[in-house]
């Protein structure tokens, strides 16, 4: 699998991200960034990070992971949270408390006029229904919206890179380990739990981002696409959306739950090294990158940690 993102000609300078937002279209073959390399020991792990949203249909190979499998003794993927049409329609039927607004209320009468007003304007740029999402919690509506503002800009949150390495590793008959760090059940009570106040904080943090936010969310796409790991660390979330993760890390379930899963990690990619021989790992590289994040506790346990190197032309 290659990547499909649109490069420029040979030689020429790709244009600011900023200043455009077609053609989220990749050309050749691409393999995303090269893969930080963990060692303590006997043990190796190879972490493959990855981002969200990718171009939407991209097509992506990686011969240096094709390597590295050949001789490879296990593969950590986290299980793939994957909710198709029957599940969603089951979630609305017995989840509705928690997904929409109760007693017939709708966003404009629960949202701030001036937010509401925000939303009402993207949704008029990205859709064509005035009343659509209307009666699904602040939450979930500008979640909706934001998806749809990503698919108009190429960009999509749906894809599996987990999945691919999955099928290599069948390919190379390696044993694949899958990761259970968040459900449907955890999502939902988050969202059960979650106070009025933060939730207020992540909508702001996903309507600037849809106001704002597609350009650097393009840049990051091709930046992933070509390997480009300098540029990937240049490109900060928005204060809005800091601001809800830090809401989020804040509230005790939600707080918990993304704990939950650098804990899990660390746990599964320690017993590894533990264990001797070659692994690889798919990992989400905020989670890899952040400060504090598993990168810096991969060192404090005594790792030592290889970033990919330069891209290849």
């Amino acid at each position: 699998m290659e990547l499909a993102a649109a490069a420029p000609p040979a030689g020429a300078e790709a244009p600011p991200a900023g200043n455009s937002l077609e053609g989220v279209v990749v050309t050749g073959e691409r393999s995303g960034p090269g893969l930080w390399q963990v060692t303590r020991g006997n043990g190796t792990v190879w972490i493959l990070a990855t981002v969200a949203p990718l171009p939407k249909d991209i097509t992506w190979r990686s011969r240096e992971l094709e390597d590295i499998l050949a001789v490879a003794s296990g593969v950590l993927v986290s299980k793939h949270l994957e909710v198709g049409i029957i599940r969603v329609l089951w979630l609305l039927l017995t989840q509705r408390q928690v997904l929409m607004l109760p007693g017939g209320q709708r966003l404009k009468d629960v949202m701030p006029a001036d937010v509401y007003a925000r939303f009402a304007a993207q949704r008029a740029k990205y859709t064509k229904d005035p009343q659509k999402w209307e009666r699904f919690r602040p939450i979930i509506a500008t979640a909706f919206l934001q998806e749809d503002a990503l698919s108009r800009v190429g960009l999509s949150n749906r894809l599996d890179l987990g999945g691919e390495v999955r099928s290599l590793a069948r390919k190379h008959d390696v044993p694949v380990d899958e990761i259970t760090v968040a459900g449907i059940k955890d999502m939902l009570d988050t969202l059960k739990t979650v106070p009025p106040q933060t939730e207020e904080r992540c909508v702001a943090g996903a309507l600037a981002t849809i106001e704002s936010g597609l350009p650097r969310l393009v840049e990051r796409a091709r930046a992933w696409a070509t390997g480009d790991v300098e540029r990937l660390e240049r490109l900060p979330y928005s204060s809005e959306v800091d601001d809800c993760r830090s809401a989020l890390e804040a509230d005790a379930t939600a707080g918990d739950l993304v704990e939950r899963i650098r804990r899990t990690w660390l746990a599964s990619i320690d017993r590894r090294l533990d264990r001797g021989g070659v692994t690889v790992a798919v990992v989400n590289m905020d989670l890899l990158l952040e400060p504090g994040g598993l990168l810096d506790l991969l060192r404090a346990q005594g790792c030592r940690v290889e970033a990919p190197g330069a891209p290849t032309p």
